[in-house]
């Protein structure tokens, strides 16, 4: 089964300059805007004006894949670790119960564009920790690039979640083949651009999710 979630489905929250749409997450606000998909807890799109800062917060058990589309994003959390991720850097970011951080537009100029996937994790109270990786435009290009798995294979991420993450870019007439398993389910999220899925074509901030 496929169901689909348009972009103008999506939460949308602006607090000044700043706009966040999530896929899924907490700010859901009716039955429409779903609040998870399996260990998928929030997905959700950010893009922040110079210097601003996202709300510092406390978060559950989780570990949380940032995407930097575009700009640079600055960060910190409670345990004194900080730095900088750049546009096309993945990181993963393990955090325990009261672990608070926060993430900043680093550019005094440009705009910062940032994706977030936030996993429940297989066990609680993990160590917090993180690790970040580049995976560049040429990895990703027509083909599904793994970015983060449980075991760490092909240079990915390692994720506690027995959970794949993929990045792809796809040119315009390319075709992305991947088996899925009947126990597996996945989600879809276009990033920019137009997907064909079957009948369906998804735009950007358009997502699928296959049972």
């Amino acid at each position: 089964m496929i169901t689909l979630r348009k972009a103008k489905e999506r939460h949308h929250d602006r607090r000044s300059k700043q706009e966040t749409w999530f896929t899924f997450g907490a700010e859901a606000q009716n039955a429409s805007e779903a609040h998870a998909f399996g260990a998928l807890e929030v997905f959700k799109e950010d893009r922040l004006p110079p210097r601003v800062s996202c709300p510092r917060q406390p978060h559950l058990d989780a570990e949380i894949v940032t995407y930097v589309r575009e700009g640079t994003l600055a960060y910190e959390d409670a345990t004194g670790r900080s730095g900088l991720i750049e546009a096309s850097e993945f990181q993963r970011m393990t955090v325990g119960r009261g672990i608070r951080y926060s993430e900043t537009n680093a550019s005094p100029t440009g705009w910062a564009h940032v994706f977030q996937i936030w996993l429940r994790p297989s066990d609680e109270g993990l160590t917090p920790g993180h690790e970040q990786k580049r995976f560049s435009i040429a990895a990703r290009s027509g083909v599904l690039c793994l970015v983060a798995s449980p075991d760490a294979r092909k240079g990915s991420l390692c994720i506690h979640q027995d959970a794949f993450l993929y990045s792809s870019i796809v040119a315009e007439g390319q075709h992305i083949i991947h088996d899925l398993s009947n126990e597996r389910h996945a989600w879809i999220h276009v990033v920019d651009g137009q997907a064909s899925l079957g009948a369906a074509v998804l735009g950007a901030g358009d997502g699928a999710g296959f049972f």
